[in-house]
């Protein structure tokens, strides 16, 4: 995803196998990588309600929260009904329509454009693997550090092994139908530690819940 511009996934929303998984809730949908790995996108699980693991992020949070690449919205719908003031951003229209479906508050835009009340978010949540966003994590975590209160933190996912990757790829479903290609990252702890760290971050506390990492960070 390219700063201030449409999200790669649904430059084309007619063909767009990301559209058309969020409109049943259902995969298969994976990232097709230039090498030809394919890492499947838990689709059904972001349609449906928090799970333990996102249960145990939602215990951690403080304030208000802003959910970076919220997509169908199923954390800020949650919060929403505890009476957390909340809000959800992402670059893809049908994810923000499916999250105030949802009873989420969300706003349609990339993370590096201007975002309501820098500075002042309590909590900033980055997860189902959007560490990756525009490919480069430095960068992703320098905006956040911006967008996080000084007293704030940051709840973060990372991935499920030691990897630090950068890459282009393609969102695919299982019939062949394949987005435009962007730029996208994997960090595992280590990795998303330094990156955090470039960024003026460190890393509070780290946890593992239904095969999931999380990672909370504050300003150094």
């Amino acid at each position: 995803m390219a700063p201030g511009t449409a999200h790669a996934w649904g430059a084309d929303r007619a063909a767009d196998p990301y559209s058309r998984a969020l409109g049943t809730g259902r995969g298969p949908l994976f990232l097709r990588c230039a090498d030809g790995r394919v890492l499947p996108l838990e689709i059904e699980r972001w349609c449906a309600r928090p799970d333990s693991a996102d249960t145990a992020v939602l215990r951690r949070c403080r304030g208000t929260v802003l959910d970076v690449g919220c997509g169908p919205g199923r954390i800020v719908a949650d919060l929403a009904g505890r009476g957390c003031r909340a809000l959800g951003v992402d670059a893809h229209p049908d994810a923000v329509r499916r999250a105030r479906e949802a009873g989420g508050r969300a706003l349609c835009r990339s993370v590096f454009d201007r975002l309501p009340g820098e500075g002042r978010w309590g909590t900033v949540l980055l997860l189902d693997g959007n560490i990756g966003i525009g490919g480069a994590p430095e960068r992703l975590f320098a905006r956040l550090a911006d967008v996080v209160a000084p007293n704030g933190r940051l709840l973060v996912e990372a991935a499920g092994e030691d990897v630090d990757e950068r890459m282009a790829v393609h969102v695919c479903d299982g019939r062949g139908r394949c987005s435009a290609p962007f730029r996208w990252a994997r960090v595992g702890v280590n990795a998303l530690a330094a990156a955090a760290a470039n960024a003026g971050l460190e890393v509070t506390e780290t946890w593992n819940m239904r095969s999931r990492v999380f990672a909370a960070l504050r300003r150094a």
